[in-house]
């Protein structure tokens, strides 16, 4: 017996360091605890956001109008801020972003609180976040691997984003309450003090122990590089189709979920955050899993995650039940959280050392700037042709995303043949 359970105590070790082994990492390590702080904050404003833009003009579209302008400057900018990442120094651009964020925040829940909001500051709100995100965002998934380095890259993407989504099934959650119990305003000022947490680990963090890439000294690398560079790699540019697709008209939980809540199931704030927090406990347990299974991602895996995702969420469109669609978005969270885990770890582990700021940046524009152009057509389609039916559209353009990257995968397959052929 005695054997047996040190057996039984070695093989949980094995299993544990290999599931979380990027957090052996001393630096990877704080910079999750500062996420975990800091993303539960955001994910508080996420909602706060929504019901706030819902609440003053009870329109879908000015709920996507907002979301457009937020993620516009992603759109534009995102390579100009990757360009910036490869740079300078990483980890002071994150520290002055994360400021930024905080100011941002707390300036907009102190108009909530004073009862001064009207919707073009929310515009002008949006704006200014999405300009710091687009800085932010290249910077920070590409310093992921300085912290862990390349062998570690596919559990570290896993875990971050792991940490993403226990903070999207936890943040709304305390955001519903704080919205009931002290307002909305209060969601923004507690999500400003949040991005402190972030800003006092960086501080903390050990520069030796950093994997730092060369620094672009001379300024002759071109936006357009980052698409050459991608161009010639397969598995970089299916990746990047297929996010554009999915998120362009998928990745819209925060019109879709808030239109589905009030106009569909005349729910209340606490509605949108359940059905936001079952999307993110779905994620938890999908990050789990990919973490535990997954060394490596493939194309063929990034694939199915694609049409799974895709079924689970036209489903959500389908299904006339609160509690089904509850349990229909846990399972869309296992899949939606693995696409982006798999696609993300697949571009930074495919990239050079020299591009990979770049390619993380087409990756900020496909993700989060295709939302310029989805948010709007999203929110017109649920306010004139109701939420159910924006969801169905998001659920088919994943399918159809699916279905681009099979195509891709299967002319590369024959052509490697082809060649082989000739060869022999």
């Amino acid at each position: 017996m005695d054997i047996k359970s040190d057996k039984n105590r070695k093989s949980f070790k094995n299993f544990f360091k290999q599931t979380f082994s990027s957090l052996g990492v001393r630096n990877f390590r704080l910079y999750m605890i500062g996420q975990a702080i800091s993303l539960s904050g955001t994910w508080m404003q996420v909602l706060a956001q929504g019901w706030l833009v819902l609440s003053l003009t009870h329109s879908g579209f000015q709920l996507g109008l907002v979301s457009a302008l937020q993620f516009l400057p992603i759109l534009v900018l995102s390579p100009w801020g990757g360009m910036m990442a490869d740079k300078f120094n990483k980890r002071k651009i994150i520290i002055f972003t994360q400021g930024m964020f905080a100011m941002l925040a707390i300036a907009l829940g102190l108009m909530v609180v004073t009862g001064k909001i009207e919707i073009w500051m929310i515009y002008i709100f949006a704006l200014m976040l999405g300009i710091v995100t687009s800085i932010d965002n290249p910077t920070r998934q590409s310093f992921i691997s300085e912290m862990v380095g390349k062998d570690r890259i596919t559990n570290a993407v896993t875990l971050s984003i792991l940490v993403v989504n226990i903070a999207r099934a936890i943040g709304p959650v305390i955001g519903g309450i704080v919205i009931v119990s002290a307002g909305i305003g209060m969601c923004f000022i507690l999500n400003g003090i949040s991005f402190l947490a972030v800003i006092v680990v960086l501080f903390l963090m050990r520069s030796g122990e950093l994997h730092q890439s060369v620094s672009v000294k001379k300024n002759k690398m071109k936006i357009l590089d980052g698409i050459r560079y991608v161009r010639t790699s397969k598995p970089l540019s299916n990746t990047l189709i297929m996010m554009a697709i999915i998120g362009t008209l998928t990745y819209e939980f925060a019109i879709s979920m808030p239109l589905l809540a009030q106009s569909t199931y005349n729910g209340t704030a606490a509605l949108y955050a359940t059905f936001i927090s079952a999307i993110g406990l779905g994620s938890i347990l999908g990050g789990l899993l990919s973490a535990i299974f997954v060394k490596k991602a493939t194309q063929k895996l990034l694939v199915f995650t694609a049409l799974m995702f895709g079924l689970t969420f036209t489903l959500v469109g389908i299904i006339p039940s609160k509690f089904i669609t509850t349990i229909l978005l846990f399972i869309v969270g296992v899949f939606s959280v693995n696409f982006i885990s798999w696609g993300n770890s697949t571009l930074q582990s495919e990239s050079s050392n020299e591009m990979r700021s770049q390619v993380m940046a087409l990756w900020s524009m496909a993700f989060l700037g295709s939302t310029f152009i989805g948010g709007p057509i999203i929110g017109l389609i649920g306010q004139y042709a109701g939420a159910r039916a924006s969801i169905i559209v998001g659920g088919i353009a994943a399918i159809i995303a699916a279905f681009i990257g099979f195509r891709s995968i299967k002319k590369s397959n024959i052509q490697k043949l082809n060649t082989e052929i000739i060869k022999i």
